[in-house]
């Protein structure tokens, strides 16, 4: 009955009132493969396109930290969220930081989990994001251009994948981040890959206003991330990603969540109804941070929650209702 209670959108002027449960909503049409329908994705000016030039917006979800997830980096997972959930994309969120138990400790293990759900996407026909999840990765250059010239080796060819170099810078400033990125992309295109690769900016990829004034140049297909949490992140943040493509950049929303910046608290559905209608105005892409069953508001799933289909109300939390409903209703 938990996964019941709190839904009703109205939150903040419903608090007392009695709430209503959201029943989840039966997807539209029949599953086809997004990516044999688009192929591989390009940027035309300030819109990821698919490969005969139309924008595209890519939906659907990000898993968890690798090192601390639940049982998801497996190919059910992949298969479900693509035919039952309608995922068009789903990133891998690789854990890198040192002394976190990630890919700088045990890169065996994150790069199993890695291709494991890379090659489950790329079978299943869907697009999937593998992502350096860290805050300091100019710290890292070294590491990270030796796991994306592996990556680029590896699957750089496929049109299903897009490289994420840097998740969320939190305390490097653009020019740091910028030389770190120019860096990674070198060894991308060295590699022999022209796939989509999406840029981290400053203040946990939230300056993307900064980072338009200075843009990466000599490199083509890149895409810049905006990050946001609907209970913290409002109007302020979406004036900075008009003013970013005002100024020419691309962005692909690879992380945000219904909460507040902390992930546990301050759920706000009306705002990110907000947001999902800005978005769905610039054809702005976007994965939901997060499909995990942590104890936390930001996850989709109730502890214990395994996903091998279709699931139900006592699988999903609020929040869980409410990305669920969005991604089976939205239309190509």
């Amino acid at each position: 009955m938990l996964a019941l209670i709190g839904i009703h959108l109205m939150l903040s002027s419903a608090k007392n009132s009695p709430q209503q449960a959201v029943p989840l909503k039966q997807p539209v049409g029949r599953y086809a493969s997004p990516v044999k329908l688009h192929g591989a994705l390009q940027v035309i000016g300030t819109h990821v396109c698919d490969s005969h030039g139309k924008p595209y917006q890519l939906k659907g979800v990000s898993l968890f930290w690798s090192q601390w997830t639940g049982p998801y980096y497996n190919k059910q997972t992949i298969n479900a969220l693509a035919e039952d959930w309608r995922c068009s994309v789903v990133r891998i969120a690789m854990g890198a930081e040192e002394g976190r138990g990630g890919y700088l400790e045990d890169p065996t293990k994150a790069l199993d989990q890695v291709k494991t759900v890379v090659d489950a996407a790329i079978a299943k026909g869907i697009y999937v994001i593998i992502d350096w999840h860290e805050e300091q990765a100019p710290s890292h250059v070294v590491k990270a251009t030796e796991f994306f010239t592996k990556m680029a080796k590896t699957y750089g060819k496929s049109p299903n994948v897009i490289f994420e170099i840097y998740n969320e810078p939190n305390g490097p400033q653009w020019p740091a981040v910028k030389a770190y990125s120019e860096t990674v992309i070198g060894a991308i295109r060295k590699a022999g890959s022209d796939n989509l690769i999406i840029v981290g900016t400053p203040r946990w990829s939230q300056d993307v206003d900064i980072a338009s004034l200075d843009p990466i140049k000599g490199f083509k297909n890149l895409a810049y991330c905006l990050h946001f949490y609907a209970g913290t992140h409002r109007q302020f943040l979406r004036d900075k990603a008009e003013t970013a493509m005002r100024n020419g950049l691309a962005l692909f929303a690879s992380e945000w969540g219904t909460c507040d910046s902390s992930g546990n608290g301050g759920m706000d559905l009306t705002e990110s109804d907000v947001w999902l209608n800005f978005l769905d105005k610039y054809k702005i892409s976007w994965a939901n941070f997060s499909l995990n069953d942590k104890a936390e508001t930001t996850s989709m799933l109730k502890p214990g929650t395994h996903v091998t289909g279709r699931p139900s109300l006592t699988d999903l939390t609020p929040p869980g209702v409410y990305v669920f409903n969005h991604l089976v209703t939205s239309k190509d």
